[in-house]
């Protein structure tokens, strides 16, 4: 299991407690109820139904066990310690592509926090990391698999 912190912004925090409370207790019932049925159909040996309930239920504690070991290690982010002025872990940026002239947002977080739908980007990703420690009014180039992009920072919040 991993050994360095792990910084979550609160939102982020919260979700992976709740996502653990669920497979602890929904999920775990779910399975549970699922291989009884599948006991309660008789011979187990060629049972499909039971292989596929315990297969799912060592899955779901894998799961929970890894969750619960990054949980372990969650720092929230301090807000109070983070430079505003500089692209950081949990602050959202307005940026500028330079090729497209379009404008657009992105909130920085942690990988485990990453949903790009949501506009959350990893400070981990290729952007994420071309980004980092950068300030409001810089231009940052970016190599990325499909070329190289250009960014201005117009504006950095918390």
């Amino acid at each position: 299991m991993g050994t360095q912190n792990l910084h979550l912004t609160p939102e982020g925090y919260e979700k992976l407690r709740k996502e653990i409370k669920y497979l602890k207790t929904v999920q775990r019932r779910k399975l549970s109820k699922e291989i009884g049925q599948a006991i309660a159909q008789g011979d187990i040996s060629e049972n499909a139904e039971y292989d596929a309930a315990k297969e799912a239920q060592g899955l779901n504690e894998k799961k929970i066990s890894e969750l619960e070991d990054k949980f372990s290690r969650a720092q929230i982010i301090d807000d109070e310690n983070i430079p505003k002025d500089e692209v950081r872990i949990g602050a959202m940026v307005e940026l500028k592509d330079l090729k497209s002239e379009k404008e657009f947002q992105y909130t920085f977080v942690a990988e485990l926090e990453a949903d790009f739908s949501q506009r959350k980007v990893s400070v981990t990703s290729p952007v994420g990391r071309g980004l980092l420690g950068h300030k409001k009014g810089e231009i940052v180039e970016i190599k990325v698999p499909a070329g190289v992009l250009r960014y201005k920072i117009l504006k950095i919040s918390r």
